[in-house]
């Protein structure tokens, strides 16, 4: 991984791009390496990069509370695009300025877990791909990052697909950040392809952040296929 560029400010955004490379094949179990419960793991103090690694398949729920991320880390922005050609398949950003607890229906009190789900809406030639940037683009509160990173697990139904580990580095206090991760999939049987454009939703994913190998956030996801071509859409 490349090392982050040198800031001369706190608000002054960081550039950083980041490369790995999917985990070949359709692995059927995990005999590479030790499995554990998500029960067992939920009974630990600290979580780590090798317990989310461990697990069998996708969370039933969040492995940690939303008031973990002391860091306040908040992602105002998530762009998706083709590698090969450039084309932007998704984007969506937070107003500037956005507050949640200004922006909640009927004065009801806010959903600690908003935002920590997004239903993906892609046409079937996304499957074809090869190449995906990721553009994330998130702030930091007064703590520092050290060893900020993602692990992010993708399923269909009780199979792995694949799995991508990004480091970020470190990240200076009340930063604005921006990183692109490049995901490399691998190619996949077309009958598994057919039957994942005809299960919406039934591909799913964890993303576990962490800083100091101790879990602070988890996000997840779920995917479509069935949208016409050149259609994408996003919806938390």
């Amino acid at each position: 991984m490349p090392e982050s560029a040198a800031v001369s400010s706190t608000q002054e955004t960081m550039q950083r791009s980041s490369r790995t490379t999917a985990r070949r094949g359709l692995p059927a179990s995990h005999s590479s390496r030790p499995a554990a419960s998500e029960e067992e793991i939920r009974k630990k103090d600290v979580i780590t990069p090798e317990d989310a690694m461990s697990l069998n398949g996708v969370t039933s729920d969040y492995l940690c509370a939303h008031d973990a991320n002391v860091y306040d880390i908040d992602f105002i922005r998530f762009q998706i695009r083709d590698m090969d050609s450039g084309v932007v398949l998704f984007e969506v950003a937070k107003p500037p300025g956005y507050d949640p607890h200004l922006h909640q229906a009927g004065g009801d009190p806010a959903d600690p877990d908003a935002g920590r789900f997004v239903r993906y809406h892609f046409s079937p030639s996304f499957l074809k791909l090869r190449s995906v940037g990721a553009t994330v683009e998130f702030t930091v509160g007064d703590k520092p990052l050290t060893h900020f990173r993602m692990i992010e697990r993708h399923f269909f139904r009780d199979r792995e697909l694949k799995c991508f580990d990004f480091e970020f580095g470190f990240c200076i206090p009340n930063s604005r950040n921006s990183v692109e991760h490049i995901y490399e999939f691998p190619e996949l049987p077309a009958d598994l392809v057919k039957e994942m454009i005809n299960s919406p939703c039934e591909t799913r994913s964890d993303s576990f952040y962490f800083v100091d190998n101790a879990l602070i956030m988890h996000n997840k996801a779920d995917y479509s296929y069935d949208e016409p071509d050149g259609t994408t859409e996003g919806s938390a």
